[in-house]
């Protein structure tokens, strides 16, 4: 992970070094406004204009993800509270419905009753044959 951090940086220093710079007046400075300046001007002009504009239409869609991705999380995030809220509601009714047919479904005993009278059925018949 360190490598790549170092190998990035190394890159990164290459590049800013050799930035290539655009120089837009190339005339001497003994020479006289030409003919086509103007042209060059508007050319050097429009550039600038085209390049602001897209700095323009980057800032507004980085604006529109950011603005994008905090309504989803905050829809995810609304999603998930319900979500919760209904499986404690479910839980809680399965609970209930669960303690009822303990009550109703074996007259108020346990249901463990009835396994140790079965229990002790057998003993009685392995009591009788002993004797």
């Amino acid at each position: 992970m360190r490598e790549d951090e170092e190998d990035l940086e190394v890159k990164l220093r290459r590049i800013m070094e050799n930035v290539p710079v655009r120089v837009s007046n190339t005339s001497g400075f003994s020479a006289g406004s030409g003919s086509g300046d103007f042209h060059q001007y508007r050319q050097m002009r429009r550039r600038e204009q085209d390049r602001l504009a897209r700095m323009d239409a980057d800032y507004q869609k980085r604006q529109q993800i950011a603005e994008f991705e905090l309504r989803r999380e905050e829809r995810l995030r609304a999603a998930e509270e319900r979500t919760t809220k209904k499986r404690l509601k479910r839980q809680k009714k399965k609970q209930r419905n669960k303690e009822k047919r303990a009550k109703t479904g074996n007259g108020g005993e346990e249901p463990n009753r009835a396994e140790s009278s079965d229990d002790d059925e057998g003993s009685d018949d392995d009591d009788k044959s002993k004797q």
